[in-house]
């Protein structure tokens, strides 16, 4: 099977195409180290370079009130993950049954979810369902609409997955008699999950960036933490500077991992 996770959703630009890529990807790099250079000399010039202003996040009790907002960020997005991501497989599943009402029901579901900010499903959490008398600790009105919307999303991941797999699988597992409920099982569903799995990691980042909205909340997590060090210290710069260091650093090794594991198939695919 020639297909590679990057294709399951996105076509393989041609010559041309790349030559436009690479031409974008060079402007963008030199148009943001532009915007770096002038941002650099703009600190320097207001004295936001100071060390004095810096050292101050090598104190261990400032460490340590990062590192429970990033404990925060972190046990968020496990858990929105571990409940999303198999709740997107079932709702994919749904939307591809010859059940007309579930797969209408698992349609509306997805489309609704994706087509609505989070930002407003936070907020139903936490301004309109206390009206009528439903209320939820702070840590659940961010996990639950992390769970609503990340599901919505990576249902469709694993839709274009089921759908990627070479029809001739589903054909082969017909032929030695597997019914279409032991064939997705046990041939097809093993196949879409590696096809997607570098997609499920890029859809972790996204949901460990989706755990920002913690704030609207006042849930502690890194940015809300963040938030409350620029109260100690008045260094607004600096602190924020920090904070997005480390959602760097997370993010970075995540997509890592999913080029990873992307290469990873690509020579599978080619050896086999």
């Amino acid at each position: 099977m020639s297909s590679t996770a990057t294709q399951v959703l996105f076509d393989a630009p041609g010559p041309k195409g790349r030559r436009r890529i690479l031409l974008l990807s060079v402007l963008s790099v030199v148009a943001i180290l532009a915007l770096l250079a002038g941002a650099l000399w703009q600190f320097r010039s207001n004295g936001q370079l100071d060390p004095g202003k810096w050292i101050v996040y090598l104190r261990v009790d400032y460490l340590a009130f990062l590192g429970q907002g990033l404990w925060g960020t972190l046990k968020v997005t496990a858990l929105a993950a571990v409940v999303a991501f198999p709740l997107g497989l079932l709702l994919a599943l749904a939307r591809l049954s010859r059940f007309r009402v579930l797969s209408t029901l698992a349609a509306v579901w997805i489309e609704f979810y994706r087509g609505i900010p989070m930002l407003l499903v936070v907020y139903a959490f936490l301004l309109a369902l206390p009206a009528f008398g439903v209320t939820f600790p702070r840590f659940w009105m961010l996990v639950i609409p992390m769970i609503l919307v990340s599901s919505a999303t990576t249902a469709e991941v694993f839709r274009a997955g089921i759908n990627a797999v070479d029809r001739g699988q589903h054909e082969a597992a017909a032929a030695i008699g597997l019914s279409r409920r032991d064939a997705m099982a046990s041939v097809i569903l093993p196949q879409a999950v590696r096809l997607v799995l570098p997609s499920l990691i890029l859809a972790l980042v996204t949901l460990l960036k989706d755990s920002t909205l913690g704030y609207v909340v006042s849930y502690n997590e890194l940015q809300f933490q963040g938030k409350t060090l620029v109260s100690i210290t008045r260094y607004l710069v600096q602190t924020y500077l920090v904070v997005s260091v480390i959602y760097i650093v997370i993010n970075f090794l995540l997509t890592r991992i999913a080029l990873a594991l992307d290469a990873r198939m690509k020579a599978r695919a080619a050896a086999g």
